[in-house]
C-alpha cells in the first residue's frame, strides 16, 4: 500500500462528514477528473481516496483537498476491459482476484471508519461496494457509464445491472441517459452531473489564422476520431483549415493501434499536413483557446460528455453527436449543433455551416456559456450531499467550516 501526503484520517467526533472514495485507475480520464472537481467543491466533506493504481490523478486529487492512498489491485483484473466482464477464462481469475482485494479493502475501510464509501467507476463499484458491505459502511455507487449492450457485453450488462440494484445503499448517475440504463431507479438516487468550473472564454469568437477545428478526448474507436478526420477532409478539401486532435490512447493495444490507424487515415486523405495529433494535455483550457470550433464525435452513445461543457465554458462553438448525455447538455441550434452519431455527411454540413457563419458561431458560443453555468461544481456537490443525507438517514451532522 502506498500512502501520499495527508493520508492519515483521525476518527475524532465533531468533524466534517468522512467519505472514502474508491477508484480503480490512476490516469487522468474523465471520471477521475470529474471526481477531483467534485471533491474540491465538497466543503462539508473530509475526503480520502483509495486507488487501485498510482498515477497522475493522485496529484490532482491532493490539490483538490483529498488525502490519497494506493492499494494495488493486480493489473490483469484492474485492466480487464469492460466488454470482457463475464466472458472467457479471464473472468473467473478476475473474480478470485476481486475476492482477495475485497478482503484487503474491507480491512482498510474498518481502520479508516468513514461515514460513507463512494465508488467512482464500474469496477470500483463492484469491489468497493462489496468491501463496504463487509466493513458495515454505507456505500454510494457513482455510475458514470451507460450499462447497455452497445457499450458492454451482454453478460456484463446483466451482471452490472443486478449488482447496482442490490449492493449500494444509494446510487448517483452522471446523466439521465445513464440512469435510464439501470434496471430500476433506486429509492436513494441522485443525478450528479460531472462538474466543470467556470472559465473565461479565450477570445471574441472570431476565427484565427488558420481556422482550427478540434477534438479533445481519449483516443478510442468509440470516441469517433475517425469520423472527425473523414468529415474534416471532405468539408475542407483543398483548404487552409487545420484540425487539432488532443488526447492519447490510455487503455491498451487496441487504442494504440487505433491511434496509428488515424494517422494513416490522415495521410491517405492527403490532410496529414493539416491534422495535428497533440497527445495528452492536462491543460485543456489552453487547447480549447487554440480552437475556433469544437467537435464531439462519439459513435457510441456518450454517458455524459464533460469536455462538451468545457468547450461551452471556453466560448468555443460546439458540434456534438446526438443522444445520451450530449443531448442533455446541448440544445440543437440554440447553444450548439447536434448531428446523428457516425453520420459523416451531417457532420460535413455542420462544419461548413459554422465555418462560413461567424454570427451564428458567436450566438451559439454566447448561449453555450450561459448553459454551461448549470454544470457547476457547487450544483453537483449539493445534489451529492443530499444523497449522502438520504443514505445516512440524516443522522450525521454535516459541518460547514
Amino acid at each position: 500500500m502506498t500512502e501520499h501526503p495527508g493520508a492519515d484520517i483521525a476518527p475524532d467526533a465533531g468533524r466534517k462528514l468522512r467519505v472514502t472514495f474508491v477508484g480503480h485507475v490512476g490516469q487522468l480520464s474523465g471520471g477521475e477528473i470529474a471526481l477531483a472537481r467534485l471533491i474540491a467543491a465538497l466543503d462539508e466533506v473530509d475526503a480520502h481516496v483509495i486507488l487501485a493504481e498510482d498515477g497522475p490523478v493522485v496529484a490532482q486529487l491532493i490539490r483538490a483537498g483529498a488525502s490519497v492512498e494506493v492499494l494495488p489491485l493486480l493489473e490483469r483484473t484492474r485492466g480487464l476491459r469492460k466488454d470482457r466482464v463475464g466472458v472467457g477464462l479471464a473472468f473467473p481469475i478476475s473474480v478470485a482476484d476481486v475476492g482477495v482485494y475485497v478482503v484487503r479493502l474491507a480491512r482498510r475501510l474498518r481502520a479508516l471508519d468513514p461515514d460513507i464509501v463512494h465508488t467512482n467507476t464500474l469496477k470500483a463499484g463492484i469491489y468497493g461496494s462489496l468491501a463496504a458491505r463487509v466493513a458495515s459502511v454505507p456505500v454510494v455507487w457513482h455510475v458514470r457509464d451507460r450499462i447497455a449492450s452497445d457499450y458492454l457485453s451482454r453478460p456484463a450488462v446483466a451482471l452490472l445491472r443486478f449488482l447496482v440494484a442490490v449492493l449500494p445503499n444509494g446510487v448517483a448517475v452522471n446523466s439521465e441517459a445513464t440512469g435510464q440504463t439501470l434496471w430500476r431507479r433506486p429509492r436513494r438516487y441522485a443525478l450528479v452531473r460531472d462538474p466543470v468550473e467556470r472559465h473565461d472564454p479565450p477570445g471574441d469568437g472570431e476565427p484565427g489564422e488558420p481556422f482550427t477545428v478540434g477534438m479533445v478526448g481519449r483516443i478510442a474507436p468509440w470516441k469517433g476520431q475517425h469520423v472527425f478526420i473523414q468529415a474534416f477532409a471532405r468539408a475542407f478539401a483543398g483548404g487552409t483549415e487545420r484540425a487539432a486532435i488532443v488526447g492519447a490512447a490510455m487503455f491498451g493495444g487496441t487504442e494504440e493501434r487505433y491511434g496509428t490507424e488515424l494517422r494513416e487515415m490522415s495521410a491517405a486523405l492527403s490532410i496529414a499536413d493539416r491534422v495535428e495529433f497533440r497527445g495528452f494535455r492536462e491543460d485543456v483550457w489552453a487547447e480549447l483557446a487554440r480552437m475556433d470550433l469544437f467537435v464531439h464525435a462519439s459513435v457510441t452513445t456518450e454517458p455524459f460528455g464533460q469536455v462538451i461543457v468545457e468547450a461551452m465554458h471556453a466560448g468555443v462553438p460546439v458540434i456534438a453527436s446526438a443522444g445520451g448525455g450530449p443531448s442533455e447538455i446541448v440544445t440543437n441550434g440554440v447553444d450548439g449543433l447536434l448531428y446523428p452519431p457516425g453520420d459523416i455527411d451531417a457532420l460535413v454540413e455542420a462544419l461548413r455551416r459554422l465555418r462560413d457563419d461567424a454570427p451564428l458561431r458567436r450566438q451559439l458560443a454566447g448561449n453555450a456559456r450561459h448553459r454551461a453555468e448549470q454544470f457547476s461544481p457547487r450544483a453537483s456537490a449539493s445534489s451529492l450531499m443530499a444523497l449522502y443525507a438520504q443514505v445516512l438517514g440524516r443522522t450525521t451532522t454535516i459541518v460547514t467550516p
